[in-house]
């Protein structure tokens, strides 16, 4: 006898509307949905996660004349905006500083990684605090709010993706299933292929009966789940899924093989450069976020997530040598995604994000084992491109140990307000909670006015 495995995740969902249609494809159905026109070049956010808090004293708010014990550890790097100054370790970044501006002057007060990072995606910070790191959110993310509010194009874009899986501390919550992000697996891996999104020509009878029991299974939960509300919205889930099925434009999207050899290579043959192809691929499309879950890769081990305590990863020695081997990665995936979008025009349409859920502490930890920093909401760096923002500007300041902001102050919330106004949603509109109270998608915000 097998055994049930709980709710099926949006990879699962997609097969059984594959198995649902069966072998009924028409011609004309993609044939008119390829007739229907340009579609309409809707505003899209790809955000990068630094997940385990980067330090912005390695990477975007040096202290070079702080004391030692502070200062970074690395020198700064001049960049093709007067004044501007990088880590050593972000050459790439340092040539297209035009085309990027950084908020070095973020905090909040959680310096927890799942609570920090519920902060920072919903912009709710949690009333009870889980110092384990295993809480989740009770407010749905940016992705799925987005999702909610504005839904799919013409083109049936899932909206919400996050690469190459879902980031495990946020959930859509209250508004349903239906809002989740599609988890796109590594686009780096060499068996990589875009999602199963085709229909089967020819059908066995074990399939065609797997296709009736998987559908009748699907029933099942929503008939018997959907009272507590973890289900809320599959049909609906299951109707999208079924016409991202129809959608040629959807199929491409995904379809990394479309793209040169030479494009390939200036994103990075890894797991963060080809997220963040797929990423300009799906934004270009139709959807609406796209979340990047830079944490250590689903593969090898070339480096690790953002957490840079003494033994990072389990392994002695400084902190430096993990940050030293991971910014070439970040540095190159990041600046390509910036130049292409540019290259393309989009930058009017896509905007990009790359932050953490806190900063490092601006002084350094010793012991016998090595160096590090620990966790610090009390001052970090967002970095934002394009969004038809102002570019190739420093907002904001922080002291000189980089301990907390000293100018222009700007919390998680006004990063949010900020991304909302790109993609044209009203963060002071009112979400509808299992209990059917108003929830306001940001309680206190505003957006981060020097970018505007």
């Amino acid at each position: 006898m097998r055994r049930c495995r709980g709710p099926i995740n949006r990879r699962d969902f997609m097969r059984v509307g594959s198995l649902a249609l069966g072998g009924l494809v028409l011609p004309q159905i993609l044939q008119a949905k390829e007739a229907s026109g340009t579609l309409k070049q809707r505003k899209s956010v790809i955000f990068l996660f630094q997940h385990g808090g980067a330090s912005q004293l390695e990477t975007y708010d040096l202290k070079p004349d702080a004391p030692l014990d502070y200062r970074s550890c690395f020198s700064p790097i001049s960049t093709n905006v007067p004044g501007m100054d990088l880590c050593e370790h972000l050459p790439l970044h340092a040539k297209i500083a035009d085309k990027f501006s950084l908020v070095r002057s973020m905090h909040h007060d959680v310096d927890i990684h799942s609570d920090g990072g519920i902060t920072v995606l919903t912009g709710k910070r949690p009333e009870k605090l889980d110092p384990t790191s295993q809480s989740k959110s009770e407010h749905p993310c940016l992705g799925a709010v987005a999702s909610h509010v504005l839904g799919t194009n013409e083109s049936f874009m899932p909206p919400y993706v996050s690469i190459p899986n879902k980031i495990y501390m946020v959930r859509p919550a209250y508004l349903g299933v239906k809002h989740s992000p599609f988890a796109s697996g590594n686009p780096a891996a060499d068996s990589y292929a875009p999602p199963h999104l085709s229909l089967p020509a020819n059908m066995s009878r074990e399939e065609f009966k797997l296709r009736g029991d998987l559908v009748k299974h699907l029933d099942r939960l929503r008939t018997d789940i959907d009272s507590t509300q973890n289900l809320q919205g599959t049909e609906e889930f299951r109707e999208l899924a079924l016409q991202m099925l129809t959608s040629p434009q959807t199929a491409q999207a995904f379809d990394l093989q479309r793209e040169t050899v030479q494009t390939h290579t200036a994103y990075g043959h890894h797991e963060w450069g080809q997220s963040c192809l797929l990423a300009r691929r799906l934004a270009e499309a139709g959807t609406l976020v796209t979340t990047i879950y830079l944490n250590s890769p689903m593969s090898g081990n070339k480096y690790t997530n953002w957490d840079d305590h003494i033994l990072n990863a389990g392994q002695p020695g400084h902190f430096a040598e993990y940050m030293e081997r991971r910014l070439p990665f970040m540095d190159q995936a990041v600046s390509a995604l910036v130049q292409d979008i540019f290259d393309r025009g989009l930058q009017e349409e896509i905007m990009v994000v790359a932050v953490g859920e806190f900063g490092r502490t601006p002084k350094l930890s010793h012991n016998s084992s090595g160096t590090g920093r620990n966790h610090w909401p009390g001052a970090y760096t967002a970095f934002i491109s394009g969004g038809g923002l102002k570019m190739g500007q420093v907002v904001g300041a922080t002291n000189s140990k980089a301990e907390y902001p000293t100018q222009a102050p700007y919390s998680p919330q006004d990063l949010l307000a900020t991304i909302y106004r790109h993609l044209g949603i009203n963060w002071n509109e009112n979400l509808i909670d299992h209990s059917g109270r108003p929830v306001p998608i940001l309680p206190t915000a505003r957006p981060i006015a020097e970018l505007i």
